[in-house]
């Protein structure tokens, strides 16, 4: 099985986010498969190859390399033109085509759906992002409210409902990195989370949003926008509430009620089983014999299908049109 280079713009510092954390969380499960390293490219690191290191190194084709980074998947993927290439595809919408000589792994069925539109001829895969064991019910006793953080959500939510609910009830914003999210999970009673205002702004899609399924799992009531790949796995009415429900009285009432009475959603540990880290190392090992035997059989592949570019797909649209109107046509006569 070919060596897997994992490759991102730098490991923190100004790169520091969740899809950066979700990358290298997604290197560590491979590295349970096969060999796997990070390369960064835009930021030198301590004890880390970089790429124009290992372009210069190793030019075979026992390698893959993996790019995920939004922006800059198109210059990787011309640049790395004539390598084994996997692009894993977290947040979607940004409008770049990617060749079908270019596997894709997504992060989410959203996004599978997405790439499954937009690139029908290249191999496509689902791999979740991974789920930490440590989030988990540790059934203490509940002393914050409500629970918010400030990265992602909407105007919305910080400037209308937030500060109605602290007049109401214990309301604890978070706006900071947080050492321990699993403790903080543990104490809260309901986990607010709106992004659907931010991606928007963004104009791309929420890759996968692994914080409400986090909060989830340690026993939070969700109150969560269901965009983008939130969309796999909430499920309004049944394990979370829709926020931003038509009015913020409304919104209110719904909180209110949660933090008062207690009321919790009886979720099965099904649900989580599939982001944890069995279920996804199986899957990963799965797609990787794919991927390795497609690179394999690449090289004397023949008849590549024929992309469907905007030409073909007016040619076809005519097409038919005209053979609409030639029927029509024969059934007057």
């Amino acid at each position: 099985m070919r060596k897997l280079y994992f490759l991102v713009p730098g490991l923190g510092g100004k790169f520091a986010c969740g899809g950066l954390f979700a990358e290298l969380k997604t290197l560590t499960l491979a590295q349970q498969i096969c060999q796997a390293e990070a390369v960064t490219y835009r930021q030198r690191e301590p004890n880390t190859p970089f790429l124009n290191d290992v372009l210069q190194k190793d030019t075979s084709d026992r390698a893959i390399f993996v790019i995920s980074w939004g922006f800059d998947i198109p210059k990787l993927a011309a640049r790395l033109k004539g390598y084994p290439v996997v692009y894993h595809a977290h947040s979607a919408g940004y409008g770049f085509q990617i060749p079908p000589s270019i596997p894709i792994i997504t992060v989410s069925r959203n996004t599978l759906g997405y790439w499954g539109q937009i690139a029908p001829h290249s191999l496509l895969y689902y791999l979740p992002n991974q789920i930490s064991d440590e989030f988990t019910n540790q059934n203490l006793n509940r002393d914050i409210d409500v629970l918010v953080q400030v990265r992602k959500s909407s105007h919305y939510l910080l400037n209308e409902l937030i500060p109605e609910l602290k007049q109401h009830c214990n309301v604890f914003v978070v706006d900071s990195f947080v050492d321990n999210l699993p403790a903080l999970f543990n104490r809260a009673k309901v986990y607010l989370y709106d992004s659907a205002e931010y991606w928007a702004i963004q104009r791309v899609s929420e890759g996968f949003g692994l914080q409400p399924m986090e909060a989830m799992a340690c026993g939070c009531q969700v109150f969560s926008s269901v965009n983008g790949g939130l969309s796999d796995y909430l499920d309004p009415g049944f394990n979370c509430y829709k926020i931003a429900g038509y009015s913020r009285d409304f919104d209110v009432q719904r909180i209110l009620h949660v933090v008062k009475s207690g009321h919790t959603f009886d979720i099965p540990n099904s649900l989580f089983e599939e982001y944890r880290t069995a279920n996804i190392v199986q899957r990963f090992s799965v797609i990787l014999n794919d991927i390795n035997l497609f690179f394999d059989q690449k090289a004397i592949a023949q008849y590549p299908i024929p992309p469907l570019t905007p030409l073909v797909l007016m040619q076809r649209s005519l097409s038919k049109t005209w053979s609409k109107v030639q029927s029509k046509l024969q059934r007057k006569r």
